[in-house]
């Protein structure tokens, strides 16, 4: 199945901090839109210009990251509300998974439904997985999703994930619309039998 997703690597990009809910990864008055086209430069924007304001450099703003692959945070990330947005921007920002040591359950299952793995890691591991990757980068990040470890250079970690999540993955059943566009016929044929969905061609009376 071409939606299967069993391996993420690449450079990696990290972002400090517990807590961290979907309100600072995407402030609430860029969730006007009626598409996602675009929200992936209004990441962190309250934080980033409070960064610059300091005469700091907000992780999103390193050029050196800009081709992070991959997402490393701490613990509780993505808590707070439900919008969807927050996952759609990492994603759409070049993002292709995201290593913490937990996350928020309903930014779980807004990251599972656009394809967006996140995994599970020990503290420990994850402050040295943020070591690792922070001291340069161009350090790859290689995440194994069917064996569930994470390989940086000659350093193996060992990650978890729900195992529904896991089966979605690496099956490729995280993509809906693929599957049912794998069996379309299935779905015109059950579309037929509705009597709803052709009204139209019903006598006039």
């Amino acid at each position: 199945m071409s939606s299967r997703i069993t391996h993420v690597s690449g450079p990696a990009l990290v972002m400090r901090g517990h807590d961290i809910d979907t309100d600072r990864i995407m402030p609430a008055r860029f969730l006007k839109a009626i598409t996602f086209d675009g929200i992936e430069a209004h990441l962190f924007e309250d934080d980033r210009r409070e960064a610059a304001d300091r005469g700091a450099v907000h992780p999103f703003e390193d050029p050196a990251r800009r081709d992070a692959r991959i997402l490393v945070v701490n613990e509780n990330f993505g808590c707070g509300s439900s919008r969807e947005h927050a996952p759609q921007a990492l994603s759409r920002r070049g993002l292709r998974a995201v290593v913490g040591e937990s996350f928020a359950e309903i930014f779980l299952g807004n990251s599972l439904a656009i394809g967006l793995p996140c995994v599970s890691a020990s503290r420990e591991h994850v402050a040295e997985i943020m070591t690792l990757t922070g001291a340069s980068p161009e350090v790859e990040l290689s995440l194994d999703l069917e064996h569930e470890r994470l390989t940086i250079g000659g350093r193996e970690f060992p990650v978890s994930l729900p195992p529904a999540a896991k089966h979605a993955f690496v099956t490729g059943e995280w993509d809906g619309t693929s599957l049912l566009l794998e069996r379309y016929e299935d779905v015109e044929r059950v579309g037929k039998s509705l009597p709803y969905t052709h009204w139209q061609d019903a006598p006039a009376t």
